[in-house]
Formats: structure tokens, C-alpha cells, sequence
């Protein structure tokens, strides 16, 4: 079989020429598809507060005890905005994963910049329709304030990881 039809082959300047197969593609971009496909089962009417009111309740008072009703309003919205800080986290750093994979390595300093930005573009476009289509269902509204919340936790996640690959590089000895 020739290189040609184990996938498309792929150089840079700072690595050799390897073909990139069907299996790269999927282990690169899977991970963003299914966090995308978990925040649209989210954005369903299923997932409203008021549907998720009593079961995160039940839990939380289990673990804590009785919460009066106005002590578990304030609870139930910080666990509600605190997943949409967490996921979009998540799937901010989904993103950044995945264009680390997929772009080509150059020896330019703005490389990390350029694949954080394409994942904060991402996560704001997955966000922004998120928003967008809650608008349309009965229990759920839509917010530019989550938006801009979901931007903040893929930004403070990528911010992360971006300190946890400069401690490696400055952490490897000097040849």
C-alpha cells in the first residue's frame, strides 16, 4: 500500500513528513465533537433549573443538610453557572487539544497563541449558539452573560495549561 492511501501527508519545518490517517483525525477532533454534542443535550428544556432544581437539591442536602429555599436559590445558581465555567473549560481546552494536534509545529514563539485563540473561537461560537438556540425553548433563556462566562472559563483553563507546558519546557535540562 502506498503512503499516499494510509492518509494525507503532512510537513513542517520542524518535523519530517508523516501521513495522518482517518485514526488521527478521529483521536484530534473526537474529543471537541463530544463536548459539543454534551452541551447540546444540556441546552434541551430537560436540563432547565427548574428541572434540575430538585434533583441537585436532594443531593446537596444530603451531603450538607436542610438549605432554606432562598439559601438553595443562591446554591442552585452557582452550581449552574459553575458547570458552565467548568464545561466550556473543558471544552476550551477540547479545542486547543485538538488545533495543538492538527496545525503545523513552527519555531514561532506565537504558535501557543494562535491555537488558543482558534479555541477561544470555537468555544465562543459553540457558546453563542448555545445561548442563541435557548432563546427559542419555554424554561430556558438565553444570556450574553453566560456567553461571556463560558469564554472566561475556557480562557482561564487554556491560561492553565498554557503555565503547565511553559513549566515543562523551562523544566527540561540544558543540553
Amino acid at each position: 500500500m502506498s503512503s499516499k492511501r494510509r492518509g494525507l501527508r503532512f510537513s513542517t519545518p520542524r518535523t519530517r513528513t508523516y501521513p495522518r490517517g482517518t485514526r488521527f483525525w478521529i483521536s484530534a477532533w473526537l474529543p471537541v465533537v463530544v463536548g459539543i454534542a454534551l452541551i447540546t443535550v444540556e441546552s434541551t428544556p430537560a436540563f432547565g433549573s427548574d428541572r434540575t432544581s430538585h434533583p441537585l437539591r436532594w443531593v446537596v442536602q444530603l451531603l450538607f443538610g436542610q438549605l432554606s429555599d432562598a439559601t438553595w436559590d443562591l446554591v442552585h445558581r452557582l452550581l449552574r453557572k459553575s458547570g458552565h465555567f467548568l464545561g466550556y473549560g473543558a471544552l476550551g481546552l477540547a479545542w486547543l487539544r485538538a488545533w495543538r494536534m492538527t496545525l503545523p509545529r513552527t519555531q514561532l514563539h506565537s504558535q501557543f497563541l494562535s491555537q488558543a485563540g482558534l479555541a477561544l473561537l470555537g468555544t465562543a461560537l459553540v457558546a453563542s449558539s448555545d445561548e442563541w438556540h435557548q432563546t427559542f425553548l419555554p424554561n430556558r433563556t438565553g444570556s450574553p452573560y453566560d456567553v461571556l462566562l463560558d469564554c472566561c472559563g475556557a480562557a482561564a483553563m487554556i491560561g492553565i495549561a498554557w503555565l503547565y507546558l511553559r513549566s515543562f519546557r523551562h523544566a527540561q535540562p540544558a543540553c
